[in-house]
């Protein structure tokens, strides 16, 4: 069961396999360039780094995209939950940090959530993570 102690996901095949390995690679082309300075080896070090700056733009990118999602499924739910007054305050308000930390929330808790947010109550989005009692598990993150 997700909880705020076990909601944070890593991506096991880019965290404990691509990463790794295109790290260890570049480390290897670095020690190339050092050891037998070379054409050969400088080209293969550009290319480590290009090959890492590949993975970790494609991760910032699906991380971006969730993001965006998030955003919008945040919109479509606060002014469902919210009456629309809030609803507009929050949206226009509201950090992208904030709306991901606040879509933990059950709909029962999330008015006074939102409140205690827009009246400066709380706002960095870990604690308003531990604010959360019914805990929504999003088993479908990036």
């Amino acid at each position: 069961m997700q909880s705020y102690k076990n909601h944070r996901r890593m991506s096991p095949l880019h965290h404990y396999v691509a990463a790794p390995l295109l790290l260890l690679y570049l480390g290897y082309a670095a020690m190339l360039v050092v050891r037998e300075p070379s054409g050969g080896h400088a080209l293969q070090l550009v290319f480590a780094l290009g090959v890492f700056a590949l993975s970790l733009s494609a991760r910032l990118m699906s991380l971006t995209l969730q993001d965006r999602l998030i955003r919008l499924e945040m919109e479509v739910r606060l002014r469902r939950v919210l009456a629309s007054e809030l609803a507009e305050r929050a949206m226009a308000a509201l950090s992208l940090k904030q709306l991901v930390a606040l879509r933990f929330a059950s709909d029962a808790e999330m008015p006074a959530l939102v409140e205690a947010v827009l009246e400066g109550e709380v706002t960095r989005p870990d604690d308003i993570k531990k604010r959360v009692k019914d805990w929504q598990a999003d088993l479908q993150r990036v």
